[in-house]
């Protein structure tokens, strides 16, 4: 009975490995949102890495989160680290890219609560008196981030995460170039 038990646990074992090892490896999460306000004043915003606590949703998880910055204050180079609570965890982002009012690009790092390194994206679509502002982030999904993957929608959680935060950069950009 015990011999039958082990194949048993055996097998689930097997397929739980095959199945996540069929998982994507590669993921991406956009969002977009469209601001009343020239791209000038939207790309300050990200580009500038001191002014993401006025409208980062993570900022808001963890008001007492410890944020430092090293190298320029904003474009290519601007490199800020943080340490929070379990809902924040730790890491660093760079800016690795930055085309002013058109793009910039960051290397994101975490470091807890798990170790991963992924690529964001902002992109800056004048229209009007509007800018399309498109966020992303993407990245290869290793074994656990495969597995996490089964059981919880990374797409809708982190998705949630960017609405939120261009929601607040919008009221931010907008409040401050009411005419």
């Amino acid at each position: 009975m015990l011999e039958i038990i082990l194949i048993l646990v055996a097998i689930a074992v097997i397929a739980f490995i095959v199945v996540v090892a069929m998982q994507a490896t590669d993921f991406r999460i956009t969002r977009t949102n469209t601001i009343s306000a020239p791209a000038s004043a939207v790309f300050v915003e990200v580009n500038d890495l001191h002014r993401w606590d006025t409208w980062s949703p993570w900022a808001k998880l963890d008001p007492a989160a410890k944020n430092s910055f090293e190298g320029p204050s904003s474009g290519t180079g601007a490199l800020m680290r943080w340490a929070g609570n379990k809902e924040v965890g730790e890491g660093s982002m760079t800016i690795t890219e930055s085309r002013p009012d058109e793009f910039i690009q960051f290397k994101l790092e975490f470091l807890k609560p798990f170790k991963a390194t992924n690529t964001v994206e902002f992109t800056f679509n004048p229209e009007g008196n509007e800018t399309v502002v498109t966020w992303s982030m993407y990245g290869k999904n290793n074994f656990v981030g495969k597995a996490m993957s089964l059981v919880m929608n990374c797409d809708k959680m982190v998705g949630s995460q960017f609405e939120q935060g261009l929601a607040s950069m919008k009221s931010v950009v907008e409040a401050a170039n009411k005419p």
